[in-house]
């Protein structure tokens, strides 16, 4: 999934067995990625971790939780290379966990979480965590999308209101081009995460990248019109210049500048533009061809437990620790990412810039990431699918089409 976050930058190497001491010390590998900007940041993921391992351990003496922090760029390369060498943490924490389960390396979630626990997720979101009706993946955060909108710039081009269909979209980015902001729309289509851009906008169209019947479906017709629509506007000079080369960390940061009159963006969005000194702006729901999306792109990130080193008591203390503790709550707070528990949604349900993306997340629409051959297409649309906006969309959509066909 969502992926959700940009990158911060990490550590290298390699996990391993988890070790037992000769005064019962169980030492947990774990590895997890990076929310924060990297090493020696405030916000760093080691940071991060070290505060919640720390607190876990004094509670559980006996238990010590060795994190080793990767970067989202480098994570699933690197994990895998530590599985492919018998070098399998106990603990990860990443953004997708299908393919462990096709090799039987996971815990199913009943035997590293308690029921309180379990019970208290969402329910939507658990559900995304089953294959073939067993649970392995145990949801760790979520976020949500919406429209956000630089309210100095929309008075400025004489906008009166945030754009509910793609006509009104793009005639509010004429209006603000013409009232001199070089970036009407950001549209970023660049390899961080062009599918979840592209994925909400098909979802404007009745799109996605899998049919009602479950076949892939990434050269629709609702999709190619989708995207020779964005390819106008990008054409019209309504948008980020060539997105397919722009990732949304440089695009949110143009509109904390004040260069982007309109973005699609979620929580995560928020420090960035707080950073900048970008007050005035508007949360808005995410436009559609004919109207709002009456649903948006929700993002899943996971952490599940691999079954080789066992220690299954061990690291279930651990997981029933960072659901019920401050650890869950700490993540909101440093990262704006969102619970995925009941109770976690009910302690945020007074952050008024929180507020839009949490009515969202019930009723989110997700990747197919449960279709183990996402794995394989995810790359490949992060690759390509900015090229539909810049050749022609059928072409580049059909392509995608066929290798997701013969992933699978």
């Amino acid at each position: 999934m969502l992926v959700l976050s940009s990158c911060g930058s990490g550590g290298s190497g390699g996990g391993g067995d988890t070790q037992a001491s000769g005064d019962g010390q169980v030492t947990l590998k774990m590895v997890a990625a990076d929310y924060g900007d990297g090493p020696g940041k405030p916000n760093s993921g080691e940071t991060f971790w070290k505060g919640v391992t720390d607190e876990f351990t004094k509670a559980n003496p006996n238990i010590k939780v060795d994190v080793q922090v990767i970067n989202w760029n480098d994570i699933d390369k690197q994990v895998a290379t530590m599985v492919q060498n018998g070098q399998i943490p106990d603990i990860l924490q990443t953004g997708d966990y299908s393919g462990f389960v096709e090799d039987g390396l996971l815990y199913k979630v009943d035997e590293v979480l308690s029921p309180n626990v379990s019970g208290d997720m969402l329910q939507k979101f658990a559900e995304f965590g089953k294959v073939n009706g067993t649970a392995y993946g145990i949801p760790f955060v979520s976020s949500a999308r919406a429209l956000f909108y630089n309210k100095d710039l929309f008075e400025k081009a004489k906008i009166a209101e945030p754009p509910k269909t793609w006509d009104e979209l793009k005639a509010a980015a004429e209006k603000l081009k013409a009232a001199g902001v070089t970036q009407p729309f950001g549209l970023p289509l660049g390899q961080e995460e062009a599918q979840a851009e592209s994925f909400l906008w098909m979802l404007g169209n009745g799109g996605g990248y899998k049919d009602a019947s479950g076949k892939w479906a990434i050269n629709s017709p609702q999709n190619i019109e989708t995207f020779t629509y964005m390819k106008g506007l990008v054409d019209a000079g309504l948008t980020t210049p060539n997105p397919g080369t722009k990732d949304r960390k440089t695009v949110w940061e143009d509109f904390g500048a004040g260069k982007v009159g309109m973005v699609n963006g979620g929580p995560m969005s928020i420090p960035i533009f707080d950073a900048a000194g970008l007050k005035n702006y508007g949360v808005a729901p995410i436009p559609g061809k004919t109207g709002p999306l009456d649903t948006t792109l929700g993002v899943m990130d996971w952490i599940m437990a691999f079954n080789k080193n066992g220690h299954a008591a061990e690291i279930k203390k651990f997981f029933d620790f960072f659901y019920t503790g401050t650890a869950a709550q700490k993540i909101s707070d440093t990262y704006k990412l969102l619970p995925v528990t009941n109770g976690g949604i009910q302690k945020l349900s007074g952050d008024e810039k929180l507020k839009p993306f949490l009515d969202a997340l019930p009723n989110a629409s997700f990747y197919p990431f449960q279709d183990p051959k996402w794995a394989t297409l995810n790359p490949a649309i992060k690759q390509t699918i900015g090229g539909a906006v810049k050749d022609d969309p059928a072409k580049v959509l059909g392509e995608l089409q066929k290798t997701a066909e013969a992933a699978g």
